[in-house]
């Protein structure tokens, strides 16, 4: 059985649209998200809605969080005014459904969070060593939130971050997204409509300013929000 894993969508719904065909293309029967199904781009609630009807259950990012408890971020403006937006516009059946979603979910021998194993929603794992997963229980460990891809193999453990759908930050545009079979992840990348994104930014009152790191998959132009 092959198993999809996906993360950091934040509103990003052209780019969640190409990523889940190219799962279905490779014939993946269960998708799941680690979390920031909102934040940062305009279509929170076709993101949302997404994923509740092909029952993709979603972890708990910080921007969900955010989102949720009605809080803001305190590392970066540009993320609370995408979330001042957002809070306008998200249904309450979509953040009904995103207040269920879990801190942690295991998966065969995969043990998914958002952040880290120490701070599951908002911990960086910016450089994933074998002495920090040697203090966790467990074989394969997945994590997002750095928007950036990664698979690491130590002597008997694995970590993967699977990248981010929505906004790459690997010098690398293109969605992101990993596949799991009998315990063996691969990693992928698909290109999406991005100029759609723009145009529906612009439409909703944002600049370059807030979705211009997409045509490069740099770091976020203004901030190391995850």
């Amino acid at each position: 059985m092959k198993i999809g894993v996906i993360s950091d969508i934040h509103g990003n719904y052209e780019a969640l649209k190409s990523v889940l065909w190219e799962l279905d293309k490779m014939g993946v029967s269960e998708v799941y998200s680690l979390g920031d199904v909102v934040g940062y781009f305009s279509q929170v609630n076709e993101c949302c809605e997404e994923l509740i009807e092909r029952k993709i259950p979603n972890l708990m990012g910080n921007h969900d969080w955010y989102l949720c408890s009605g809080g803001y971020c305190s590392r970066s403006r540009s993320v609370n005014d995408c979330l001042e937006y957002q809070k306008t516009i998200i249904t309450k059946a979509n953040m009904d459904w995103l207040r269920k979603s879990k801190i942690q979910r295991f998966v065969g021998n995969i043990h998914m969070v958002h952040g880290g194993w120490s701070n599951p929603i908002d911990e960086y794992i910016w450089e994933p060593s074998e002495d920090y997963f040697s203090k966790i229980v467990g074989k394969i460990f997945m994590s997002g939130h750095t928007h950036i891809q990664v698979l690491k193999q130590y002597r008997d453990k694995i970590y993967c971050n699977p990248g981010s759908v929505g906004q790459p930050r690997d010098n690398n545009p293109k969605a992101a997204f990993a596949v799991v079979k009998d315990d063996i992840i691969s990693l992928h990348r698909v290109e999406y409509d991005m100029e759609k994104v723009f145009q529906l930014m612009k439409r909703a009152g944002f600049s370059d300013y807030y979705y211009g790191s997409l045509k490069t998959g740099a770091k976020h132009l203004h901030s190391l929000e995850g």
